[in-house]
């Protein structure tokens, strides 16, 4: 289904004119974007993915801004900041989910009522339409595990609901980085459980002991490789503390880069490159990064 009534007009006068990137990601790094609009509706996201169809003009979907890092030009394009955040409890443990709801959150929450399920998402700093998209994990779960169904807008503005079969899912890899558009929503199925809420304040505990929560970062910069785990081949490497600039590989885990003085993206890049190198040489592994990095100049719509 499509929302054909757009109005270009009404909808340019709604873009903010450069916004500082920065401010609205968890690294804290990044220029000024061309444009940038919040969206709250699914109508919302269908209209401002059309005007951007029909204007070819570039598009990155912002969810709560965590796994990002920005280049330190900005963005040449439009910024939609995805804060579709409704919240719908179904019968039989289905909790239909907007794309734009807190992860963390929605798994302290349904943890706290006694479903299972989302326990692993405690603790993790992003949208359920990011954890979607990257088929966000931990303690041997992943998104996709719960997954039901996902609501969907290609950027023609058409909206399409993708059951289960029609997800292909694979470690930190999910069908929707292959195709142009936003989720907008997110049905899972839990079950009932007494152990949910226990699971689940063990797993946000150890979280806090064993991050950087107090830093800015994007989350975890690598994935880990096969029957690897990247932060111990960063500290087996000798890099736990290194600084380039002001970006810092942590000392309480080594797969998280800080922004402890004003970082830049070519810091963090090129501490990036340095750890891949490092942990070659001295590991034999090759790391390959979680983080996106989001250049200035994209592909247009």
């Amino acid at each position: 289904m499509r929302n054909d009534t757009v109005n270009d007009d009404k909808l340019s006068s709604k873009l903010q004119n450069n916004k500082l990137l920065k401010s609205v990601c968890t690294f804290g790094i990044g220029g000024a974007a061309q444009y940038y609009r919040e969206v709250h509706t699914i109508e919302e996201m269908q209209a401002t993915l059309i005007y951007c169809h029909t204007r070819r003009l570039p598009f990155f979907i912002l969810g709560k801004g965590s796994n990002c890092l920005f280049d330190d030009r900005g963005f040449a394009g439009l910024v939609i900041h995805n804060k579709i955040d409704f919240k719908h409890q179904q019968p039989e443990g289905i909790f239909h989910v907007g794309a734009g709801y807190n992860f963390s959150l929605l798994g302290s929450q349904t943890a706290r009522e006694g479903w299972s399920g989302l326990e692993f998402a405690s603790g993790i700093p992003g949208s359920v339409g990011g954890a979607v998209y990257m088929n966000a994990g931990a303690n041997g779960k992943e998104t996709h595990d719960s997954l039901k169904s996902v609501d969907f807008i290609n950027q023609q503005g058409e909206l399409k609901t993708f059951c289960k079969e029609e997800l292909t899912y694979a470690y930190r890899t999910s069908i929707f980085q292959s195709i142009r558009g936003a989720i907008v929503g997110a049905t899972f199925q839990l079950t009932p459980s007494t152990q949910a809420r226990q699971k689940q304040i063990e797993i946000i505990s150890y979280r806090k002991q064993t991050q950087p929560y107090s830093n800015k970062s994007a989350g975890c910069i690598f994935r880990n490789p096969d029957c690897h785990y990247a932060g111990a081949l960063i500290e087996k490497a000798g890099l736990k503390g290194i600084q380039v600039g002001g970006a810092k590989v942590s000392e309480i885990h080594a797969n998280f880069i800080v922004n402890t003085d004003n970082a830049t993206s070519q810091e963090v890049l090129k501490l990036i490159e340095h750890i891949k190198e490092q942990v070659k040489i001295h590991c034999k592994v090759e790391l390959e990064s979680e983080v996106r990095y989001i250049p200035y100049e994209v592909e247009r719509a």
